[in-house]
């Protein structure tokens, strides 16, 4: 299917988000550095992370949900996609503490450039430790702005909220785990997928919007966004595990291979995996080999392909999307709210970036 393009009302509420996480970064830097400049540091990493670019999509999904339940566009589906943002920052830089990757949106990560910075300054012990420290208190810290910006919401928004964190948590160590297993099986990659992805970026979103326009909504209203949200979510990181493999790093804005030399547990490999003839195994037996070059990928790229294992997905990633759109049907939507569904279910399943 050709790329769709993202719709104007993520960029509409992105401008509204990216206003609330400006005050509240501008506003707690003054606050903390006015007695110690030396803070500065970790608030300008925070506003590269949140304000530095990113889809924006988890806010997207929560006015969705919000749409669907009968609400509108208010103060707190603003507060909440903000909150979204900081808990994804979080995430991101952690992420790439464990991952050791040396780029995101093509910047230098933060534990890389603070062990670069480090070492320039030809400061006190090791430079790794410190960049690293420096990227996990970072995202320490929008995590706790992250759940500042919940402390109002009603209980049943808190429940589901501290249900998204949890969630994602185990699917991130579920991906830590698969990794250094090599565990290339298919329940695996859709195992983390469902954690680490869907119900973090759609599923709960949505159910967080929903219980912001009505704190009753029904449980078959819940259960037809779950339908939705996981399916899309699934799709969702079925591309990213094709553009792990297959994007193009000025526009992805990160390395090409990293998910093969960091031995992912995607669909992707589980599928070649399962179909390669022997002499094709012999070369996906190379993935998880940190100094895997331009000429491995190149090889392991193409197995992907011979055994149709990029094709299965690019299949599955379309029909994930079409069983996403069809359980709109059990909810009652105005069709300019149907539409905002079904355009952004397309343009996040074939993204490029």
């Amino acid at each position: 299917m050709p790329k769709a393009d993202i719709p104007a009302f993520v960029g509409e509420l992105a401008r509204d988000v990216e206003t609330e996480l400006a005050a509240l970064i501008e506003r707690e830097e003054l606050r903390w550095t006015s007695d110690n400049p030396d803070l500065a540091v970790l608030f300008g990493e925070l506003r590269a992370l949140v304000l530095g670019g990113g889809k924006r999509m988890r806010p997207a999904f929560c006015l969705l949900g919000a749409l669907a339940g009968g609400g509108a566009p208010h103060a707190d589906v603003v507060r909440a996609g903000a909150a979204l943002e900081m808990l994804h920052a979080m995430a991101l830089v952690h992420d790439d503490v464990i991952d050791a990757s040396a780029s995101r949106r093509g910047r230098e990560t933060t534990h890389v450039r603070h062990a670069r910075l480090h070492r320039e300054g030809a400061l006190a012990g090791d430079a790794v430790r410190f960049g690293d420290g420096v990227a996990i208190l970072v995202g320490d810290l929008a995590y706790v702005y992250a759940d500042q910006l919940m402390e109002t919401m009603s209980e049943r928004v808190r429940e589901t909220w501290v249900q998204m964190r949890l969630e994602v948590n185990i699917g991130q160590y579920l991906d830590v785990v698969g990794s250094v297993r090599r565990d290339f099986t298919s329940a695996t990659a859709e195992r983390i997928g469902l954690f680490k992805t869907a119900k973090y970026t759609i599923e709960r979103p949505l159910h967080i919007g929903a219980l912001i326009a009505d704190t009753a909504v029904a449980k078959g209203a819940l259960d037809a966004l779950s339908g939705y949200g996981v399916a899309l979510g699934v799709a969702f990181q079925m591309r990213d595990d094709v553009l792990g493999v297959f994007g193009e790093p000025d526009v992805t804005g990160k390395p090409a291979g990293d998910d093969l030399r960091e031995s992912k547990p995607t669909a992707l490999v589980a599928e070649a995996i399962a179909a390669a003839s022997p002499a094709q195994r012999s070369v996906l037996d190379r993935i998880g080999d940190p100094g895997l070059d331009a000429s491995h990928i190149d090889d392991i790229r193409r197995i992907i392909v011979e055994t149709g294992a990029l094709a299965s997905v690019e299949s599955r990633i379309g029909a994930l999307t079409e069983s996403a759109v069809r359980s709109l049907d059990i909810l009652d939507l105005h069709d300019n709210v149907r539409e905002k569904f079904v355009s952004i279910a397309h343009a996040i399943a074939w993204r490029s970036v």
